[in-house]
């Protein structure tokens, strides 16, 4: 395995990211967006976590949960965004071989993490409002939540693992030249010297059980969710848990949704341009809508937010 990737290393030294240069001078304007963008999306994060750190209130498993998710958020995007912006100021975007190897890496780790972490969610969720009573014992015993939370990294990374020996072993012999903005999985496909078909078989068949199996488990919780939220007789708590629910329903639809759409499916189903507008969507809007989403539609974490921002500026 150690004598393949040091062949594969001598043979591409390194390789050129494309990303957006047939934009040609609007390539400074989208400098700026993503820049803009990426600031946002850093600070409402970080806000976040710390929010979640020094509110003794919010030191529940949920919002452990939460704010593990925006310190996710805020290392998937640093792994891209960065690397983005330099390709844009640059005429030629250069990533050498073992570089493009540690972001192959981090991006499928923590994009793998994030998933994890939804389902972890879901599960707290259905816990939380079907057994009320043994909350507490379930997922405050003896840390239980941060286990899961934990479980979800190890996994994370020993999955990412596998993938990008599994990818990084493969002949690749020329041309070098990736037509996206990062180091993904399919376009580096496009550069290995022989049929890969069967890889791709294989590849899509591991990202199915890595999606579906956390969307079963978020399926399964939020149907015995709202089989009880419907048996509640007071419509003000319907509400509340029906609108901390939905926060969670639309992230994992924006997330695992356009990660179905991406990776199960072969090489060859979408355009070039395609793939780089749905990698966009999914790692850099997605991690940016997230605090919004969990900001605006919860009121407790939106009165949080306030009172940590007030102590700050003050």
């Amino acid at each position: 395995m150690a004598k393949l990737l040091r062949l594969n290393q001598r043979a591409i030294n390194g390789f050129i990211l494309l990303g957006f240069s047939d934009l040609g001078k609007s390539q400074v304007l989208l400098f700026l967006s993503f820049l803009i963008i990426y600031i946002a999306m850093i600070t409402g994060n970080v806000l976040i976590v710390v929010t979640v750190l020094f509110q003794h209130r919010l030191h529940t498993p949920m919002y452990w949960f939460l704010s593990n998710l925006s310190f996710l958020e805020i290392c998937y995007t640093t792994n891209i965004i960065p690397r983005m912006l330099l390709g844009f100021l640059l005429e030629k975007s250069i990533i050498l071989f073992p570089v493009c190897m540690i972001q192959f890496y981090l991006f499928a780790s923590l994009g793998t993490t994030e998933c994890l972490l939804l389902g972890m969610m879901a599960y707290d969720q259905y816990v939380a409002i079907c057994y009320p009573l043994h909350y507490a014992a379930v997922m405050t015993g003896r840390a239980f939540y941060m286990q899961l939370s934990g479980g979800s990294y190890i996994c994370g990374m020993l999955v990412a693992l596998k993938h990008t020996i599994f990818i990084f072993t493969l002949p690749f012999c020329g041309p070098n030249v990736i037509n996206h903005f990062l180091c993904e999985i399919q376009p580096l496909l496009k550069l290995v010297c022989r049929d890969t078909y069967w890889n791709e078989i294989q590849i899509i068949v591991g990202a199915a059980i890595i999606l579906i199996l956390p969307l079963l488990l978020i399926l399964v919780s939020y149907t015995f969710v709202i089989s009880t939220i419907l048996k509640i007789s007071s419509a003000e708590g319907r509400c509340k848990i029906f609108s901390t629910c939905s926060s969670h329903l639309i992230v994992v639809t924006l997330f695992c949704g356009m990660a179905l759409i991406m990776y199960v499916r072969l090489k060859s189903s979408f355009s070039p341009d395609v793939n780089k507008l749905l990698s966009l969507f999914y790692s850099v809007v997605t991690p940016t809508l997230n605090p919004i989403i969990y900001s605006l539609r919860n009121k407790e974490v939106k009165d949080a937010l306030r009172k940590t921002g007030m102590k700050i500026f003050s």
